[in-house]
C-alpha cells in the first residue's frame, strides 16, 4: 500500500513539470515523517491544519491521498484512519514553490505567498513546521513559535521538525544536504541558526507547550527529531 499511496500523492506535480514531480516523489518516498505522521495517527481529528514553510504543497497532496485511499479501502489494516482535516492551509515564503503548488493541485489549494515571520496565521486546530525554522534568526524562531502558540486552542498541536545541533556528524550532514537540496530547488544559500534538541524543547516550554520528541530518522543519516508540541 505504502508505495502506491506515494504514487497516488506524487502525480498530481506531473502537471507542474519534471523537477516537481521528481522532487515530489523522491521526497515522499525518502523521508520518514510523512510515513510517520499517518502511522502514529498524529493529525487525527484536527479539522483546520496550517503548514507553515509548505514548499510546494506536499503534506495537502499527502494528506488527500491518504484520506483517498482509506475511504477505498487501500489501507494498512495496523494503521489508525486517515487523517480527515476540513482545512489545509500553507504558507510558503518561495514564489516558485507557491507556482508549483497551485499547478499541481489546482486553484482550490488554500497556499499563499508569505513570511511566516510576519503573514496572519488565523487559528487553526494543528501547525506543522518541518525544517523551517533554523533558517531564521533566533530572536525571529521565538516571535514565530508564539504566533503558533496564540493561533491554537488548549491542547492544540505542534508538529516541529528540527535538525539535533547535538547530533554529531550525522548533524552536519544534515545540514549540508538541506543547503544542497535548497539550491536544487532554485534557491539561494541562507546562514542557519540551529540548536539542540534538548534547547527546542526548553524553548517550546517557554512559548507555552508540553512537549514530547520522537526521532525522525528512520534509518537515514539525518539526525532530526520531531517535536511533538500541546497548547498549554
Amino acid at each position: 500500500m505504502y508505495p502506491s499511496l506515494i504514487d497516488l500523492a506524487s502525480a498530481p506535480y506531473r502537471s507542474a513539470g519534471a523537477f516537481a514531480y521528481n522532487f515530489a516523489r523522491g521526497k515522499l518516498k525518502s523521508d520518514p515523517v510523512f510515513r510517520a505522521l499517518l502511522e502514529g495517527g498524529l493529525l487525527l481529528g484536527r479539522g483546520h491544519i496550517l503548514d507553515l514553510g509548505c514548499g510546494q504543497g506536499l503534506l495537502e497532496s499527502w494528506l488527500h491521498a491518504a484520506l483517498l485511499s482509506y475511504e477505498e479501502g487501500h489501507w494498512p489494516p495496523d494503521w489508525p484512519p486517515a487523517p480527515a482535516p476540513s482545512t489545509t492551509r500553507g504558507i510558503e515564503l518561495m514564489v516558485r514553490d507557491v507556482e508549483r503548488a497551485r499547478a499541481a493541485l489546482g486553484p482550490a489549494c488554500d497556499i499563499c505567498q508569505g513570511d511566516i515571520r510576519s503573514a496572519e496565521f488565523g487559528t487553526s486546530d494543528a501547525v506543522v513546521i518541518l525544517d523551517v525554522l533554523h533558517y531564521m534568526l533566533p530572536d525571529e524562531q521565538l516571535q514565530v513559535l508564539r504566533r503558533v502558540r496564540a493561533a491554537l486552542p488548549a491542547r492544540g498541536l505542534l508538529l516541529l521538525r528540527i535538525g539535533d545541533a547535538d547530533g554529531g556528524l550525522r548533524f552536519h550532514y544534515s545540514l549540508w544536504v538541506d543547503k544542497l537540496v535548497m539550491l536544487l530547488r532554485g534557491h539561494s544559500s541562507v546562514a542557519t541558526h540551529c540548536r539542540s534538541a534538548a534547547q527546542w524543547r526548553q524553548i517550546l516550554h517557554e512559548c507555552g507547550f508540553e512537549v514530547h520528541s520522537a526521532p525522525m530518522s528512520g534509518g537515514t543519516r539525518f539526525a532530526n527529531v520531531l517535536l511533538i508540541g500541546h497548547a498549554k
